[in-house]
């Protein structure tokens, strides 16, 4: 298997993990000092990964960046902020269980958005698999 496949495979292993940890995490704390503690922490993890995967020359990586390819990333950064504190949110006082599931419904808007600003293939197997996911996610939350 191509090592990006398993890399996706785990980084939604992690995910996974990452939803009921914090959910525990949060009995007797609001969700604004959740997050922020939990980003500390990943703050700190991501740091320790660029330096030792860039040798410890970020830097210089920076330095030959573009831009445009700069403010794209912190456009990103902004709505990854936006998106976990909307998560933490829902999260305190929803159920898991939903509030991941809906979350997850985010495979939608990329499938639509890196079709239509990428330029990815959109096939008629990604149609379909784009309706299931949809169609699982109502039935899930399917209230009888």
């Amino acid at each position: 298997m191509e090592t990006w496949k398993i890399q996706a495979i785990l980084a939604a292993l992690f995910a996974g993990l990452t939803s009921v940890l914090a959910k525990s995490g949060m009995k007797n704390l609001g969700p604004d000092v959740s997050l922020a503690l939990r980003t500390c922490v990943v703050f700190t993890l991501v740091m320790i990964n660029m330096l030792v995967w860039t040798g410890a020359k970020p830097l210089a990586a920076l330095r030959a960046a573009q831009p445009r390819d700069l403010a794209l990333l912190a456009l990103s950064g902004v709505t990854t902020s936006l998106s976990w504190i909307f998560y933490y949110r829902a999260m305190k006082t929803g159920t898991v269980s939903f509030v991941s599931l809906v979350d997850k419904g985010s495979i939608i808007v990329t499938l639509l958005l890196s079709t239509l600003v990428l330029r990815e293939d959109f096939s008629r197997q990604t149609a379909i698999g784009a309706t299931l996911i949809l169609a699982g996610i109502v039935v899930m939350n399917w209230k009888s």
